[in-house]
């Protein structure tokens, strides 16, 4: 078919097209993953617990940081919108002092229902009752509630989720009653994995996570992270950093830990967890420890999120915006 001005294409206007398309494309390609780091050096009192009231704060400046606006409460309209159900996924494995600061959720809580989430649609969620009562969270159920509930509790899909090397049943959780996820992992060392923040805490949201810790959990944790209802409800990763733990993961090893005092907000997880890891290095050496490469637990699956096969975020320096307020 010849294309001409009847048509309304010109070879010139496709001359500028193409050249406002390359010029779009180098525009994307050099935009970066934001990653914006709160941190507060007098977050503790004297008795060493954290200030809730400084908890908030902070969780507000890394909220407006990441989202702009003119509030934190402009922030948090971004993330969910009123007549969604919205999923807190904490960490809870390792018990109090490694695991997602109760402090922090409520704070969260607070934000969101003054965002226009009702108490009825906040729904706090780890594996296990168990695990969520020894983190310092109260088990309830009552719908017109803030809800805080293991998978063993609300069960898991009857369906067989599959992508790449994992199959699992997802929790009821996050496959049925949530709109929307916010990940709230804790920025600590895991003794298989190497690290786990948000792409492993997602672990948390299956039913056979045992299965997939060989090989440093690569290329499992990625595939994992593949499936849909993960992709597509996970708005928003808050990496609690107040405690951090740079060995021994993911059990809470005091002798590891340190008051890092801060929060790590990314909705790139790979990007997220690449900049949590090289906190965790640094510290690592501070402490004239070996780097996890050398220890054989290098989180190799972080590269493999971001592979072109996957693709759920980048691990590339020079493409990651860290932002420090």
């Amino acid at each position: 078919m010849r294309v001409g001005p009847q048509h309304g294409i010109t070879r010139r206007g496709l001359l500028r097209g193409s050249l406002a398309g390359a010029f779009a494309g180098r525009v994307a390609a050099a935009e970066k993953s934001k990653v914006v780091i709160a941190r507060d050096a007098a977050l503790r009192g004297g008795g060493g617990s954290v200030d809730s009231s400084r908890v908030l704060k902070m969780l507000d400046r890394a909220m407006q940081s990441f989202y702009g606006g003119d509030s934190p409460i402009d922030a948090w309209k971004r993330v969910a919108r009123p007549g969604e159900v919205v999923g807190l996924k904490v960490n809870c494995l390792s018990g109090r002092g490694a695991a997602t600061n109760t402090v922090l959720v409520e704070a969260i809580c607070e934000r969101l229902q003054q965002a226009g989430i009702p108490q009825k649609d906040i729904v706090i969620w780890d594996r296990l009752n168990s695990d969520l009562e020894s983190a310092g969270y109260r088990v309830a159920s009552r719908k017109d509630r803030i809800r805080c509930i293991g998978n063993d509790t609300a069960g898991y899909d009857d369906e067989l989720t599959i992508h790449g090397s994992a199959g699992s049943l997802l929790s009821n959780t996050l496959a049925h009653t949530c709109d929307a996820v916010i990940n709230l992992p804790v920025l600590k060392d895991h003794g298989i994995a190497g690290v786990t923040m948000a792409l492993k805490n997602l672990f948390g949201a299956i039913h056979n996570p045992n299965k997939y810790h060989t090989n440093a959990g690569d290329p499992y944790v990625a595939d994992v992270n593949m499936f849909p209802a993960i992709r597509q409800k996970v708005r928003l990763t808050i990496c609690d950093a107040l405690t951090a733990q740079y060995e021994g993961g993911p059990s809470y090893m005091p002798q590891w830990s340190w008051p890092y005092n801060g929060l790590i907000v990314a909705r790139d997880p790979v990007a997220l967890d690449y900049t949590g890891w090289q906190i965790l290095e640094r510290k690592r050496a501070e402490k004239g420890m070996k780097p996890l490469r050398e220890l054989h637990r290098e989180p190799l699956y972080i590269a493999t999120a971001a592979d072109a096969r996957h693709r759920l975020g980048t691990n590339d320096p020079n493409l990651i915006g860290v932002v420090e307020v």
